[in-house]
């Protein structure tokens, strides 16, 4: 672990209890409205935007003057020979779902902490955010073999299930990596449970280090981005760019292949940043080439200091 930096309250960097999560329930405070939104701040922006919210359907009406011709229902005009307008109101509470990546590849870290703490710390940001705006919370938590659902709601138990089950998941996946320590669900099965639970008109966001996700898994997102507001945040070690102080060789192992690296090569570590930003680079322009908001956070150093 790195020296520079003060670990959270309650944590190690390694393993998560639910305490070091909880403490971000004091926190969301910073981030309501009229306050600058935390994606605002991520991004660098000065001005944000609050999001629309989702319109139920109420009824069927006859057409007034200064309805808007859009909302017209041309089936039951056709049907009366009378226009008619379909009236809305607005959904109060929006649905906001995280899909968190505890996948093995996840569990990697080189300073400060690892990526899937650091995903866990950002991902209660969200949570208690979310509720504080008295909007409704849902999650798929994917540890690579499955995934465990949570349905939208806006109780504060909700948060409180969702960052139990975030601690419970993270912990035994440590315990056993080296028993299975390969993904073994498809990210096609992520992607289906997901438009599965979401609703239409929700706010999806997308929490992993997509290392395993290529441009066939991204277009997925496409059918989920018709209905609903998809955002995806990238967590990445030091280390993946080749950032590092130490000038020594370690072999790093993904539990089936091995291999050495020397970090006293300056090559190898520029071979090491250019494989990262390549990725990188290809999934920010394909989220880009769909309208899905794309931000990376780095697990090298606190989180708070890269959300203000």
């Amino acid at each position: 672990m790195s020296a520079s930096y003060a670990l959270p309250p309650h944590a190690n960097g390694v393993t998560l209890t639910l305490e070091e999560l909880l403490q971000y329930r004091t926190q969301s405070v910073r981030w309501l409205p009229p306050a600058q939104s935390i994606w605002s701040q991520m991004s660098g922006n000065h001005t944000s935007r609050q999001k629309g919210r989702g319109m139920d359907f109420m009824e069927v009406r006859q057409y007034q003057a200064g309805d808007d011709i859009r909302s017209i229902d041309w089936r039951v005009t056709a049907r009366t020979g009378k226009a008619h307008t379909k009236l809305f109101a607005e959904d109060k509470e929006q649905a906001v779902i995280l899909y968190i990546d505890l996948s093995p590849s996840m569990h990697f870290g080189s300073q400060y902490v690892l990526k899937s703490v650091q995903l866990a710390h950002f991902a209660s940001v969200l949570i208690w955010l979310t509720l504080a705006k008295k909007d409704r919370i849902g999650a798929v938590i994917d540890d690579g073999s499955q995934c465990i659902e949570f349905r939208p709601s806006s109780l504060q138990k909700q948060g409180l299930r969702i960052l139990d089950a975030i601690v419970n998941t993270h912990n035994q996946l440590l315990t056993n990596q080296h028993a299975d320590s390969t993904r073994t669900l498809p990210y096609m099965s992520a992607i289906e449970t997901l438009h599965n639970l979401t609703p239409k008109g929700s706010e999806l966001i997308l929490l992993s280090d997509f290392a395993q996700v290529g441009e066939k898994e991204l277009l997925q997102l496409r059918r989920l981005k018709q209905h609903n507001s998809v955002r995806a945040v990238q967590f990445y070690d030091p280390l993946e760019r080749g950032e590092t102080k130490f000038r020594g060789q370690a072999k790093a192992s993904d539990g089936h292949r091995s291999q050495w690296f020397n970090f006293g090569s300056k090559g190898q570590r520029k071979a090491l940043e250019s494989y990262f930003d390549k990725h990188q680079q290809a999934i920010k322009q394909q989220c880009h080439s769909m309208a899905i908001p794309f931000n990376s956070l780095s697990s090298g150093f606190p989180l708070i200091q890269q959300l203000s």
